[in-house]
């Protein structure tokens, strides 16, 4: 099961992901994220993040060069972000 839980801490609107994220759920984050962003900074909180797939992995890595913070990013996540980073160059 895939959740979304939003607060605020101050300046910062977070997201904590929890469970597993499929391609399928990401129109809906996107949604949330670009209703925040021109009024507050972002930070996706993946600690809670079970599993995911190669699209959730590009949307995450794209967050990121949009200047969204990512918190708590598991390591398999985060290395296959730089993976997939470095197999573009």
């Amino acid at each position: 099961m895939f959740r979304i839980q939003r607060s605020v801490d101050g300046k910062f609107v977070v997201f904590t992901l929890s469970g597993r994220i499929k391609e399928a759920l990401l129109a809906e984050l996107q949604k949330l994220l670009e209703c925040e962003a021109s009024d507050h900074n972002l930070i996706l909180d993946l600690k809670e993040v079970k599993l995911v797939d190669r699209d959730v992995v590009s949307f995450v890595a794209n967050c990121e060069l949009k200047d969204v913070n990512i918190a708590n990013c598991p390591a398999y996540i985060r290395e296959w972000i730089e993976g997939e980073a470095g197999g573009a160059e």
